[in-house]
C-alpha cells in the first residue's frame, strides 16, 4: 500500500477518459464502413472492438498503482 498520495491515479484516470473518448470517436468514424457489412460480421467486429480497448488496460492500471509498467 502507498503511504503518500501520488498524482499518478488522477492523471491516469484523466488519461484513460481521454483514450476512451478518442477510441469511441474512432469507432464511430468507422461505423459507416462497418454498417455496410453483413449483420453477423458487424457483430464480430463490434465484439472485437469492444474488447480491444481492454488489452492495454492491465499494464496501465499497474502503472497507476506502482509507477512501473511491468
Amino acid at each position: 500500500m502507498r503511504r503518500k498520495p501520488t498524482l499518478r491515479i488522477p492523471l491516469g484516470i484523466l488519461g484513460l477518459l481521454a483514450f476512451l473518448t478518442i477510441y469511441a470517436l474512432a469507432v464511430m468514424m468507422l461505423s459507416p464502413w462497418i454498417g455496410a457489412l453483413p449483420v453477423l460480421v458487424q457483430t464480430v467486429v463490434y465484439i472485437v472492438l469492444g474488447i480491444a480497448w481492454l488489452l492495454p488496460l492491465r499494464r496501465f492500471l499497474i502503472w497507476m498503482e506502482t509507477g512501473r509498467w511491468g
